[in-house]
């Protein structure tokens, strides 16, 4: 058993990670750490070849590896540590228990951010009927297959869900000579991103049908087809307008989970809707020393919100390590009318902005965005459509998060569904 100590230590090695990590070095953490499960650094970008990502945060347009490469060229210039093809299994304290092939190490910290990522959900998740036929995959699955093991995963395939990840594939599977036959969502409205939809539907003429699910599966050793049906208000199938589709593969676009299961050795409070722990605006968790960012806390549609979020993860635990962040009582910060979720669920006066990201329950034209307290409304912003596959983003300025008080609700109005 080996013994190591650093002022701040990083769990994940993705876009979220690195950002955390060369944060708290500039802010002033003389040693920091990376711990990461895979051979090399980058996360779920390794495997994203496609391109979209950093317009916000570089103002270019970058593959998911070419992102990726700018932040671990970055960190590796900032002197930050490196623990590869290690896994982190549980948190103790404020001490890291970890497992790599020269044995158990226990790494203590003065502050310790989470930076985990997120899971896919799965057949297991939505009880699907039908048999356990070959050509049943995720959709990142699929894409890591495809993208950097170069294999094929099918000739006609359905997929069940509109989330990004599914969209993207379905275009990605069309240019490599796959015919999608439908991409099917439960709900009656696009879970992702509507751009993602132009460019990888719409685009290649891939039909989208919304308020349908895929009520069984068929197939003995391969996947011969799948049934799908309408459902009703209540997502209740309507069986009697079932049909089949002949397809040898199945993809599942149905939604993503924070990879949560280190944060409750520690025993930090989640969020009931997120799944992710509950913070504040410094991303610390009702465990001080803990602090968490990225898709591990909530999922995220652009990696350039990610990274802007653990770049203040990463400073505020630098902070923290140093006795330097301020302890302040915390009010709550919570959904109202129209909103699903808001990121923070804590705040506390501060002579600092506050940056809250939420996502609508619903999609909606003409919505009003109000951020409000007990005092009244404290900001307030228009937007000419919403959709819960969006992430929506509203600064509380400084010379008003100093004053804040009583509790922060969130609402979004619509004038038009």
């Amino acid at each position: 058993m080996k013994d190591f100590s650093y002022p701040v230590v990083v769990v994940g090695g993705g876009p979220a990670g690195m950002a955390a990590a060369i944060s708290a070095k500039e802010n002033g953490a003389e040693k920091v750490l990376v711990i990461e499960r895979e051979n090399r650094l980058g996360g779920i970008l390794k495997q994203c070849i496609h391109a979209g990502f950093g317009l916000q945060y570089f103002g270019e347009e970058l593959s998911g590896p070419e992102y990726a490469e700018r932040f671990a060229v970055k960190a590796k210039e900032a002197g930050i540590e490196f623990m590869l093809d290690t896994t982190a299994l549980e948190i103790r304290e404020q001490t890291l228990v970890c497992v790599n092939t020269t044995g158990v190490l226990h790494i203590n910290f003065g502050a310790l951010v989470l930076a985990m990522g997120c899971r896919e959900r799965t057949r297991a998740n939505l009880v699907i009927p039908g048999s356990r036929a070959a050509g049943i995959y995720s959709a990142g699955t699929a894409q890591k297959l495809i993208n950097i093991y170069g294999h094929k995963v099918g000739k006609e395939v359905v997929i069940l869900g509109s989330g990004d990840i599914g969209m993207i594939m379905a275009r990605r599977l069309t240019l490599g000579g796959a015919k999608v036959k439908a991409v099917v969502e439960i709900m009656p409205y696009l879970a992702g991103l509507a751009r993602n939809k132009a460019q990888c539907l719409d685009d290649f003429d891939i039909p989208l049908l919304l308020s349908h699910t895929v009520v069984d599966i068929t197939g003995v050793d391969r996947v011969e087809s799948v049934t799908i049906a309408p459902v009703d208000e209540n997502r209740k199938p309507i069986m009697e307008k079932a049909e089949v589709i002949d397809c040898d593969t199945i993809l599942l676009s149905v939604g993503l989970i924070p990879e949560n299961e280190l944060t409750r050795s520690a025993d930090v409070t989640l969020s009931g809707i997120t799944k992710g722990a509950v913070v504040n605006q410094y991303k610390q968790t009702d465990k001080p020393y803990i602090f968490a960012c990225g898709n591990v806390l909530h999922v995220n549609d652009l990696v350039d919100h990610v990274s802007h979020e653990s770049e203040d993860a990463g400073k505020y635990a630098a902070m923290y390590a140093a006795g330097k962040l301020p302890t302040v009582d915390q009010i709550e910060v919570a959904p109202g009318e129209g909103v699903r979720y808001v990121c923070p669920q804590k705040a506390s006066p501060a002579d600092m902005p506050i940056d809250l990201y939420f996502r609508t329950a619903a999609p909606g034209r003409n919505t009003t965005l109000t951020v409000s307290d007990d005092n009244g409304v404290l900001i307030t912003k228009k937007l000419l459509v919403t959709t819960p596959g969006t992430i929506e983003k509203m600064t509380i300025p400084a010379d008003k998060a100093k004053n804040i008080s009583g509790k922060i609700v969130v609402t979004a109005v619509h004038k038009e569904a």
